[in-house]
């Protein structure tokens, strides 16, 4: 601060907000405080970021500092001068104003630029701003008492009747609002960017999309859209002062977007209202079908969706804006922005009687659900994708020594498996289990346990679950070898190589077996980290690839990537060279393993004297030269177990039916012996004939 304001006087105070009080040259007060008092919004990385922020009484922000971030891509993949370019934008901003990332064609909305790869980071830092400036302007005014325009709002209620509405009726009362662009409109938004096409569209007047958006909390709306079972199901899963809106389109655009992740926000819709935006994220948005909407004369849409505003975040006895941010691609990760609004006001027939809206909102506290449970009612198909795949592969362990018999059908179940895991459970929705959970969770345990925030990621509390489980009765090897997405991308890509006739490296096993203490070593350094700061072992934790390959799916800085794709080259000629010898993730879940109940795998006495067959075919050498099979290294595979009872193969199995052919050989000619010994008659006319 003092390089801020050069030869100031600054105190620390308490009040009115904590922070520090300047007095520069010119008299005139200006204050300093760290954003979290007054915006505490969850970022990427599940943390806030946290701002320094220095304004003057007016509420208008002169400097900007980041203290804090934990947030995976600005912390490596994007450089922090980005960051500092970033904020650096809202140098005079005033707390009233109405700021947005991205290009914005109306006068009324002041434009930031935002940072290529981190939509969303930069988003949540742009609320963060502005919810800790209009928060401390409040705070300096608040000895000031509310203004007459505040007085008049706070004494609006709502008044929630409902009559049975057809969808054309609801249109004309005004409840449902529509935001209609067209070819044209759209290209001309863009003209004079980077993203204008190089030819203009051949019907401008073509619809571009055809937006609806309803506050399905006005029981006119809600029940005549969703019918009083569903609407009384949605209402009674929200928090007193949450606001459902319904969004359905048609159109080539997606109001959803395709770039949608885990704890992000939906970056191309967003409410205004007076100067406050208000964000969806995840958490809260449901999907609907077009069943879904029961309302007589309903248009078919093909994208519909309820977006819940939370805590007291929209008033809808005031004005407020739907915005629709049009997005358009213009190299391989930038792209430039266009918004459109439509206003919404609810008729007066539904304002200024407060009573029915009181006893709704009693309504709403008596009935509430844990944030948990509409978490995992919002991912109910991707839960139960998972599920499905978890029961296969519990039945693919159980039917092993069957499945073992046939290799053919392991093999392509095999495959098939590892392009679901890195598919759907890696690049799909980023359930990518890293060392870093490990640590978050041992932290808990001694700061406060909560189920409920392990609850709030559904698909990564599963698969914990089921790995704990696997854990306990098969070792680390069922999440090694059958669920880790890089793991899966690793060994596909070895298949693939193998294939391709590419000659493949094996390590002696004398240092295989001095590496295998290389991923301890590098588990026991992050572990001492975490106990320091947490925030250090993240960062160091990129010695996983997992952040760069999977959760960012290689869109990061060069290094990164070269890190990352190094691994999966080095692939091509020794079989998970990465899970052998560096993950620290298969380091921590192999302690734990050593307490499994089970040996699955079979061995014969034969095993390692003399038989070398199964040491020497292990593709991650997890079977020593005696014959042991090391379970802290071994990763299910199985292959070991197709030569256990391949008679063929095994040389023990080999060797024994060498023996009984010999045994029978033996018996058969004692058996002629004995038969020419008793009829020497025939023996002689044998012999004659001979």
């Amino acid at each position: 601060m003092a390089d801020w304001y050069p030869q100031a006087a600054i105190e620390p105070i308490d009040a009115p907000l904590s922070g520090w009080r300047i007095i520069p040259g010119d008299k005139v007060p200006r204050y300093a405080f760290l954003s979290r008092q007054f915006a505490d919004i969850p970022a990427y990385s599940g943390k806030p970021v946290e701002l320094l922020l220095a304004m003057d009484g007016r509420g208008r922000l002169e400097h900007s500092l980041v203290v804090e971030h934990h947030e995976p891509i600005l912390l490596i993949g994007i450089p922090e001068i980005k960051l500092t370019e970033f904020v650096d934008q809202y140098r005079g901003i005033d707390a009233r104003e109405r700021v947005q990332v991205g290009l914005s064609r109306r006068d009324d909305i002041h434009s930031v630029d935002g940072v290529t790869g981190a939509t969303v980071t930069v988003m949540v830092i742009n609320q963060t701003i502005m919810r800790a400036l209009r928060g401390a302007q409040a705070a300096l005014a608040e000895g000031e008492g509310p203004s007459t325009s505040e007085s008049a709002d706070a004494a609006a209620t709502l008044n929630n009747q409902w009559q049975p509405r057809g969808w054309t009726s609801l249109n004309e009362r005004q409840l449902i609002r529509s935001l209609r662009l067209t070819q044209g409109e759209v290209e001309q938004a863009f003209a004079g960017t980077r993203a204008a096409s190089r030819t203009p569209p051949a019907d401008p007047e073509q619809a571009f999309m055809e937006l609806y958006f309803a506050p399905l909390g006005m029981a006119d709306a809600g029940i005549n859209l969703l019918g009083q079972q569903q609407y009384d199901r949605l209402m009674a899963s929200l928090a007193p002062g949450d606001q459902p809106v319904l969004v359905v389109a048609n159109g080539d655009y997606s109001f959803r977007g395709n770039g949608f992740v885990r704890g992000g926000i939906f970056d191309r819709i967003r409410l205004w209202q007076d100067a406050e935006e208000i964000a969806f994220r995840d958490m809260d948005y449901q999907r609907l079908a077009p069943s879904d909407l029961l309302a007589e004369d309903t248009p078919e849409f093909g994208e519909l969706a309820i977006f819940i505003a939370r805590e007291d975040s929209l008033d809808l006895t005031r004005p407020w804006q739907f915005e629709l941010m049009v997005r358009r691609q213009v190299g391989a990760l930038d792209s430039e922005f266009a918004s459109f609004y439509a206003d919404y006001q609810l008729p007066d027939a539904y304002l200024n009687l407060p009573s029915l809206m009181e006893s709704a909102q009693v309504g709403w506290e008596e009935d509430e659900a844990p944030l948990w449970v509409s978490v995992w009612q919002h991912k109910a198909v991707q839960i139960a994708v998972l599920g499905v795949g978890l029961v296969v592969l519990v039945i693919i362990l159980f039917l092993q020594d069957w499945l073992v018999q046939h290799p053919t059908l392991l093999h392509r179940l095999r495959i098939g498996y590892l392009c679901y895991t890195l598919f759907f459970i890696g690049w799909y929705s980023l359930a990518q289990l890293s060392i870093v959970n490990v640590f978050t969770f041992l932290h808990a345990l001694f700061t406060g346990f909560q189920w409920s925030s392990f609850l709030l990621d559904p698909m990564m509390f599963i698969l914990w679950s089921f790995v704990a489980l696997t854990l306990l009765l098969w070792g680390r090897g069922i999440f090694c070898g059958w669920l880790c997405p890089f793991g899966a991308l690793q060994e596909l890509v070895n298949e693939a190589a193998r294939k391709l006739k590419i000659t493949q490296f094996t390590v002696p096993f004398a240092l295989h077996e001095r590496m295998w203490a290389l991923k301890y070593l590098i588990l026991l350094g992050l572990f001492g980290l975490s106990l320091q700061s947490l925030a250090l072992a993240e960062q160091a934790a990129e010695v996983e690839p997992f952040k760069t390959a999977v959760t960012l799916r290689f869109m990061r800085e060069w290094g990164y990537v070269a890190y990352a794709l190094g691994w999966v080259v080095l692939s091509l000629f020794v079989r998970k060279a990465y899970c052998r010898y560096i993950c620290p993730l298969g380091a921590a879940l192999a302690v734990p393993a050593r307490l499994r109940l089970f040996d699955w795998l079979k061995r014969r006495q034969e095993c390692g004297t003399p038989c070398q067959l199964c040491a020497k075919e292990c593709e991650v050498q997890a079977i020593h030269p005696d014959g042991r099979i090391n379970a802290n290294e071994c990763h299910h595979c199985l292959d070991c177990q197709i030569t256990y009872y391949n008679h063929r193969k095994c040389p023990p199995l080999v060797m024994k039916a060498k023996k009984r052919r010999q045994r029978e050989l033996e018996r058969d000619a004692a058996r002629i012996k004995v038969t020419n010994v008793d009829t020497p008659g025939l023996q002689g006319e044998s012999n004659e004939q001979a």
